[in-house]
């Protein structure tokens, strides 16, 4: 008969041992991002995919904070993070990455069909939960990533379609 796992059948990492194993290459850049409760869920899918670290921007809170911890459980302390003061200043360390924005755009590509490096660090924009990814950093980018939708709002929370777009680059550049 089939049962629910308990956590201790999970074999969970310790945070230690979290930071000694091998990265996904895939930095997360968050650019103006205003709830502490979508920080802390992106830190939480960052644990699960082993993302290799989070640059937090502007606006972004940092941790530690109740508010982020509510919805990281503790991924705030497994994940590197790190803040910039803007997501320019951000983007200017991704040298030698190949850098996406997740956005509804003119020559978006949807996210199945977008090819991937596999040599190279995936640097993946998520946007501000009113004003998106700031246009002006599509300057930065090498391609422009969009999520189709079917319903009548068009638009996914910004944790939600964070989690989104890391399982499918998570499974392109694992393939």
């Amino acid at each position: 008969m089939t049962r629910k796992l308990k956590n201790k059948d999970l074999n969970r990492l310790s945070v230690e041992k979290y930071r000694k194993v091998s990265k996904t290459p895939i930095i997360l850049v968050l650019d103006n991002i205003r709830s502490m409760h979508n920080v802390g869920a992106i830190f939480r899918t960052s644990d699960a995919f082993r993302v290799k670290k989070i640059y937090l921007c502007g606006i972004t809170a940092r941790p530690p904070h109740r508010d982020i911890r509510k919805t990281a459980l503790g991924a705030d302390e497994s994940v590197e993070w790190c803040y910039y003061k803007t997501t320019k200043d951000a983007l200017s360390k991704l040298n030698d990455c190949h850098i996406c924005a997740l956005e509804q755009a003119m020559d978006s590509i949807p996210l199945r069909k977008v090819d991937l490096p596999k040599n190279k660090t995936i640097a993946l924009i998520v946007g501000n939960e009113v004003d998106g990814v700031d246009e002006s950093l599509f300057e930065w980018c090498d391609q422009i990533i969009e999520i189709p939708q079917f319903g009548v709002k068009h638009s996914f929370n910004v944790s939600v379609s964070t989690g989104i777009t890391l399982w499918e680059i998570f499974n392109k550049i694992n393939d």
